[in-house]
């Protein structure tokens, strides 16, 4: 049986440099790989290409990295929640590529599945389609979106195993499976690491093929986005 667990975050991380392109899952604050972007804010790396498909807010998830100015460019689908990400885009110190959410869930499937490119009827007529090919099918127009490059794929699943195989829990599971996929390199952080054979394979999100390196994460915050409260009277 394959062995894909290593010591900790700093062996998992090895081989990352800066001008790198990274995947990482999570949507809001769930599923965020918090070890990895925490070790990447250690490293000091920069000039980063970042693929996710928001960009946390000011001192959580990727906002960790904009603070420390790691971040070169963002490939994202919604940034409304940091005030530093838009202080950044503004001044053009951020280079930022905006793409509406279905295509960058697809363009991270294509990745995965071997797809250099691939048309969609979204965003044709706007912003997202200058500088792309168009073209007309059945009357209807296309924009020729392509997949991505990214050297690793940082993802949080709820369990694995020594293998690899993932499962997520509920929407943690969001972008996650899909970046999995994607990765030349994917590291997979989870909150609980069990034995080959242990997992039902029934309830496997993801088989081990796709990941390179796993481990037990530590800390993990766990944020509520919006808390709502009822205060009785």
């Amino acid at each position: 049986m394959i062995n894909k667990v290593v010591k900790n975050v700093e062996d998992a991380l090895k081989g990352v440099a800066s001008g790198m392109e990274f995947m990482l899952g999570g949507f809001g604050l769930c599923g965020i790989p918090e070890n990895c972007i925490s070790e990447l804010v250690r490293l000091g790396v920069k000039d980063l290409t970042c693929i996710s498909n928001n960009a946390g807010v000011d001192d959580f998830g990727l906002g960790l990295l904009l603070q420390k100015r790691q971040i070169k460019k963002m490939i994202s689908s919604y940034v409304g929640e940091n005030d530093e990400f838009e202080r950044q885009m503004l001044s053009g110190e951020l280079e930022v590529d905006l793409i509406p959410q279905g295509t960058l869930a697809e363009r991270c499937r294509a990745t995965g599945a071997g797809i250099p490119a691939f048309y969609t009827p979204a965003g044709f007529g706007t912003e997202v389609a200058e500088g792309k090919e168009t073209r007309e099918f059945n009357g209807k127009m296309y924009v020729l979106e392509k997949a991505f490059n990214p050297a690793f794929a940082f993802v949080k699943a709820w369990k694995g195993d020594t293998a690899g195989n993932l499962i997520f829990k509920g929407t943690a599971r969001n972008f996650n499976p899909m970046m999995a996929m994607a990765g030349k390199i994917t590291v997979v952080e989870v909150e609980e690491l069990v034995e080959a054979g242990t997992l039902d394979p029934n309830q496997i999100h993801i088989p081990g093929i796709f990941v390179q390196r796993i481990f037990e994460g530590k800390n993990y915050e766990k944020r509520i986005e919006q808390r709502t409260v009822t205060i009785k009277s």
